[in-house]
């Protein structure tokens, strides 16, 4: 009977104690959670804030032009991603174009194409199907969107003469006249 009394004993003391290990594992578990929630938070936002300094990158063209951020400062950047596929790219193609001729005789406004997750078979076909002249590379493992934290194409970012971020297009362009009003202001001295 005394090893019964104990054995009993023994399992209302183990049920007692609090279980420190359960309760490690489960705090453990929320924190690892909470640094990757606000880590993403973190990844997700910032990149494309107006007004703060553009994130540096380097586009290497089709054919084989290499621009980058910080060799262009002096001038305005236009930096659009697109993709061969995308339906709304299509509806800018010629607005862009136009623009890109309008400012290209200048010299201080340039057009950058970014294509995004795309082939260059089916890009050079794109910029060839509209004529697009400006220089267009690649998204080579789509750090270019990363940095600028692209949501979808087409989106458009315009840098100002000092490489801080003045404008964001999270949708097509609609005429050559938005894509001046937002660009102009940034010529003026």
């Amino acid at each position: 009977m005394s090893e019964v009394i104990t054995e009993s004993t023994q399992k209302v003391a183990a049920r007692s104690r609090p279980p420190w290990g359960r309760i490690l594992a489960w705090g453990g578990l929320a924190v690892l959670l909470a640094l990757l929630f606000f880590g993403l938070l973190r990844t997700q936002s910032g990149g494309k804030r107006i007004g703060a300094r553009a994130p540096e990158f380097t586009l290497t063209t089709f054919d084989g032009q290499t621009y980058r951020l910080e060799e262009l400062r002096g001038k305005v950047v236009v930096v659009n991603f697109w993709a061969s596929w995308c339906k709304p790219c299509e509806q800018e193609a010629d607005e862009l174009e136009a623009a890109w001729r309008y400012y290209q005789p200048r010299g201080d406004v340039l057009f950058l194409g970014v294509a995004w997750t795309d082939t260059d078979k089916k890009s050079l076909e794109y910029l060839q199907k509209f004529g697009i002249t400006y220089p267009n590379g690649p998204d080579l493992g789509t750090r270019m969107a990363q940095a600028y934290r692209i949501t979808g194409v087409p989106e458009t970012y315009i840098i100002d003469r000092n490489g801080v971020l003045a404008y964001a297009k999270l949708s097509p362009f609609l005429s050559i006249e938005e894509l001046k009003s937002a660009i102009d202001p940034l010529l003026e001295d």
